[in-house]
């Protein structure tokens, strides 16, 4: 099967090429009532109905947290291999079985979707469900190229859909209470913020066993989707940790940690896009089968400032944050003209520059509690607001990452003009900067097109 072309059934490859026209038409899909009424369900005495797509270990904890909740019932689970989507079902036996997502969005009664696949799926489900009128929970990495970011942007705002995506740490009280330190201005102007996230796997990394065929009832070809094909391995396919050791289906390491530790930063500064993005690295030290950098060095300009990312998959030194046995660490620090402050998930310290920060007091509590990541996105769907980490906050962060990618890749900094919110100046990077994907799906260039040219693009 590695050496054949793929095969697409006519079925699937009229499916896919009518959902990109149907993209570029004039007017929205057709939305089901009860969410074209203005809100999710049709009163607030009827339970949100949501479906899964992609019933892995993130997307079932996802969807278990959005279970629990009385007023929401599991209407439908997606899943391209079979006993995935068997162990699923089992649990929520009401909730109907899906082998092909596009045939699980035509679902009329669907309020909103959960989108746990691997990455490189993500852009293309997110798009149809916002076709199919139904609001999303997009897993990060949101998208895994510029153009990808762009263009769901305009799709969520086109087709007026509510969007979160699961970067859930946003939803914790260390982050409030540290975006309310750095906004409060006791710091200082600051001018640096390093972020880094670093383990350590070994030479031998996630291991190298040899392909194999697919395990029955895992449907391989419809897997792979749009990436270009690949021998099917079972690392490939395990979790999330060993998927991100593969480029063309997670974009690495990066893509993987960077949207929970660099959304701080974003949140607390309320950072844009930046101006210009550099990028080294590359697999060094690990040899396995993955091919994805075993280090990344980033740096984004903004005005009157930089932040820096570090990614190590070959030492796992945490700075304030542990060193010794290995374990995964990871770090925020502000510079600030009057002190730093350091932060991870769970905790923050501040370290005042000599006496300049005497008689600074705490800000008080201003940010309110999460309801709960998921939960505010149930929410959400019923009153028509967006929740805090929507598509329209967080393409900001899903740019800069994809940004350094593609800086990695032409090995040269990469020049972003927020006047036109494209890539200035580099032919090469532009064309790369959109994806092109295994026949039969196409990118919607259309979509993108109608992204750059609208007057709130460059908001």
């Amino acid at each position: 099967m590695e050496n054949e072309p793929a095969r697409v059934s006519r079925r699937s490859f009229m499916r896919t090429t009518a959902a990109a026209g149907a993209l570029t038409a004039a007017t929205p899909y057709v939305v089901p009532s009860r969410v074209r009424a203005g809100h999710g369900a049709a009163n607030p005495n009827e339970k949100l109905r949501i479906g899964l797509i992609g019933a892995g270990g993130m997307g079932s904890g996802n969807l278990a947290n959005c279970a629990k909740y009385p007023d929401v019932e599991v209407a439908a689970v997606c899943d391209v291999w079979k006993t995935r989507l068997d162990t699923a079902i089992a649990k929520y036996p009401q909730a109907k079985p899906y082998h092909h997502f596009g045939d699980m969005l035509q679902q009329p009664d669907l309020d909103g979707v959960i989108i746990a696949t691997p990455p490189h799926w993500h852009f293309l489900i997110a798009l149809e469900a916002c076709q199919a009128g139904k609001d999303i929970y997009l897993q990060k990495p949101m998208t895994r190229y510029p153009a990808e970011a762009l263009a769901l942007r305009q799709a969520v705002k086109q087709y007026g859909r509510v969007s979160q995506i699961g970067t859930q740490i946003h939803a914790t009280e260390n982050y409030r209470r540290v975006v309310e330190q750095i906004r409060g201005g006791s710091l200082g102007k600051v001018s640096v913020v390093r972020t880094f996230n670093v383990m350590n796997q070994g030479p031998d990394g996630i291991g190298s066993p040899p392909p194999t065929k697919p395990p029955q009832g895992l449907d391989w070809n419809l897997w792979i989707g749009p990436a270009p094909n690949y021998p099917y391995n079972p690392l490939v396919v395990r979790s999330a940790y060993e998927n991100c050791s593969f480029m063309q289906f997670s974009g690495g390491w990066t893509p993987g940690m960077a949207p929970h530790i660099i959304d701080l930063p974003f949140w607390a500064l309320d950072l844009g896009v930046p101006t210009r993005t550099s990028c080294s690295g590359g697999r060094f030290t690990i040899h396995d089968i993955g091919d994805a950098p075993d280090s990344q060095e980033i740096l984004w300009e903004y005005p009157r400032m930089t932040m820096a990312w570090s990614m190590n998959l070959a030492n796992s030194f945490g700075f304030d944050f542990g060193r010794g046995p290995t374990a995964r660490r990871l770090g925020i620090y502000f510079h600030g003209l009057n002190g730093t402050l350091f932060a991870n998930y769970g905790k923050y310290e501040i370290v005042p520059e000599g006496k300049r920060m005497q008689g600074a007091k705490t800000p008080e509590t201003s940010i309110p509690p999460s309801p709960g990541h998921e939960r505010e996105w149930l929410d959400c769907i019923r009153s028509r607001k967006e929740p805090s980490c929507n598509v329209d906050y967080h393409y900001k962060i899903d740019l800069a990452i994809s940004l350094a990618n593609l800086s990695m890749q032409v090995h040269r900094a990469i020049e972003f003009d927020p006047a036109t919110h494209w890539i200035a100046g580099d032919a090469e990077a532009a064309k790369l900067a959109k994806p092109e994907y295994r026949a039969p799906w196409k990118f919607p260039d259309e979509l993108l097109n109608a992204a750059l040219a609208a007057p709130w693009m460059r908001g």
